[in-house]
């Protein structure tokens, strides 16, 4: 990927050492399970405490200083949030609406945002409260070696997918998903969950289909961003967490669903192909 030849966005702040007080969470089993919830925007209320002390002033720095490699990981992902931003802006721009940017949270440790406090074990996640996306740098090194998918654009695809919850969250389909889970059963929600999941896997390929075009993917990057959404599909999250496939708890869609649907937004283009909701079968 040549991410160095994309603008840094302004939109990166950087609060490693800064983390609140307090975490807890219940009723959580294993490490790799708590990974997967929240790998690609599950909704980090339903696991986060809210209680604990303020955390850092809006505007504040970090602690300490970057190392090479973190500087490194920083300015990747401020490259790949600057090109979302340009797609999105377009995108937004030629439906006659304006494209409210997000912000990219750096963090270490544990984090307050809007939907409480997480720790790094949670993954990326987007939080509505605060339109921000949470990112610990730690966790591409999980990704190459936990899920063994290697690669820069498969580090970008985790980034793209959870600016596709904020365009979710932005076009209001976040909320209206929220309101259905609130009044259906646990399988309706994690139904429900899943299409939220699978057209966010498909915007991160709508980001991919512009950036192609933009020269900014080389051979290769296609199959490890490929590689990524087969590996933290649910079955083979549940195969490698407990030896057994239970799809009825499914809350991010199969790998070959996942792959499908980043494949849709890659080939198209088009938002209007990434309808998940409208469909039999996502």
């Amino acid at each position: 990927m040549r991410w160095r030849d994309l603008r840094q966005s302004g939109n990166v702040e950087d609060r490693r050492g800064m983390s609140g007080k307090g975490l807890a969470f219940g009723g959580i089993g294993s490490v790799v399970i708590l990974i997967v919830a929240f790998l690609l925007g599950v909704d980090p209320r339903k696991l986060m405490n809210s209680g604990g002390d303020a955390g850092p002033a809006p505007g504040a720095q970090a602690t300490r200083p970057m190392n090479a490699e973190e500087q490194e990981l920083r300015d990747f992902s401020g490259a790949v949030l600057g090109s979302t931003e340009d797609v999105w802006n377009d995108i937004f721009r030629q439906q006659g609406r304006q494209y409210a940017e997000p912000k990219l949270t750096i963090f270490s440790d544990q984090v307050r945002s809007a939907c409480g406090l997480s720790s790094a074990a949670v993954g990326p996640f987007y939080c509505p409260g605060d339109q921000k996306v949470y990112l610990d740098l730690s966790f591409f090194r999980e990704l190459q070696t936990r899920f063994r998918a290697p690669g820069d654009f498969a580090q970008a695809y985790v980034i793209a997918h959870e600016v596709g919850h904020h365009v979710q969250n932005l076009t209001g389909t976040m909320d209206r998903v929220n309101q259905l889970q609130a009044r259906g059963g646990e399988r309706e929600a994690n139904q429900l969950s899943v299409r939220l999941e699978l057209q966010a896997d498909c915007y991160a390929g709508t980001w991919a289909h512009y950036a192609q075009r933009r020269g900014v993917l080389e051979p290769g990057d296609v199959e490890e961003a490929l590689r990524a959404a087969t590996a933290i599909g649910d079955d083979a999250l549940q195969k490698q967490a407990q030896g057994y496939v239970v799809p009825d708890s499914f809350t991010h869609g199969s790998s070959e669903q996942r792959m499908r649907w980043f494949r849709k937004g890659l080939e198209t283009g088009d938002i209007r192909q990434c309808d998940t909701f409208n469909t039999r079968s996502p």
